[in-house]
């Protein structure tokens, strides 16, 4: 049977993740489900986008992704499905579909199957729910409703190059409190290349001027700068923990959307800066 995975904004303390698990339990008793995040940011599709882009991949091919975020529908919005790679994403034509796949859904198909119920304010449970356990039985995904050809777009924060400098951005905050920047591994070797450069968030001496390989090559306390599983520049501190003698978010002052500069000397260095 089909992994059905969740992903939303509805946090852990009220009955709603319950509900929608019991939902896909009543269909398909045997169901596995397994939880991606319900601490989402509310009605955010990068966070949610930035999240699911980094898991999905991971499970399977045939497994179904229900996403939880901004799932209401309008004249605009849609309820659709969307396969990818052999995955199928269940959620709101929203933008966030834009965000999560490189190029267009392989299909694409309009969710019209018939309800069981006319309370349409929980699509999450009443709607996508039932898709994900038509797919999960081995239905076919054309038996869904009707094809699309494309979805909504929403435009990911690009960084900006200029004058031998990099100016990203904080894109996410993770539970350590270690920040994701949007400035890429591919756009780092393509502009830096051999010249020496600092990387800049805020008071000079919080610089970083070396990229490394993972946390432990510096000392427990220090920044350290690397290129994650994302592929996306990160900046940490070396066991450091929000709440706890503080991760890079808390000691650098850094949140969703900060500024970050790289900035390149102009001359080539004679010392490697990348591992």
């Amino acid at each position: 049977m089909a992994i059905i995975t969740l992903i939303s904004d509805m946090g852990t303390r009220d009955h709603y993740v319950a509900a929608v698990k019991g939902a896909i339990h009543t269909q398909l008793e045997n169901a596995v489900i397994v939880d991606i995040s319900h601490s989402i940011a509310p009605f955010n599709n990068m966070h949610a986008a930035f999240v699911l882009r980094n898991a999905w991949h991971e499970f399977p091919k045939g497994t179904i992704h229900i996403i939880g975020v901004n799932p209401e529908a309008d004249g605009q919005t849609p309820h659709v499905v969307a396969s990818y790679k052999g995955h199928y994403f269940i959620g709101a034509d929203n933008g966030i579909f834009s965000l999560l796949f490189d190029g267009k859904p392989d299909e694409l198909f309009e969710l019209t199957l018939k309800l069981d119920t006319d309370h349409l304010a929980f699509p999450t449970k009443n709607i996508f729910v039932k898709a994900a356990c038509h797919l999960a039985r081995g239905g076919i995904v054309g038996a869904l409703g009707r094809k699309l050809t494309s979805v909504r777009e929403q435009t990911n924060v690009r960084p900006v190059v200029m004058d031998n400098t990099i100016k990203g951005e904080v894109i996410h905050v993770d539970h350590y409190g270690n920040v994701v920047t949007n400035i890429t591994k591919e756009l780092f070797l393509s502009v830096v290349k051999h010249r020496d450069f600092r990387i800049s968030v805020g008071r000079t001496m919080n610089d970083i001027k070396r990229i490394h390989k993972t946390y432990s090559e510096v000392p427990p306390g220090e920044r350290v700068a690397f290129f994650g599983d994302s592929g996306y520049l990160e900046i940490a501190v070396n066991k450091g923990v929000t709440g706890a003698g503080g991760g890079a978010s808390q000691l650098l002052g850094l949140n969703v959307t900060s500024v970050v500069r790289l900035e390149l000397d102009a001359v080539p260095s004679r010392t490697p800066v990348f591992p």
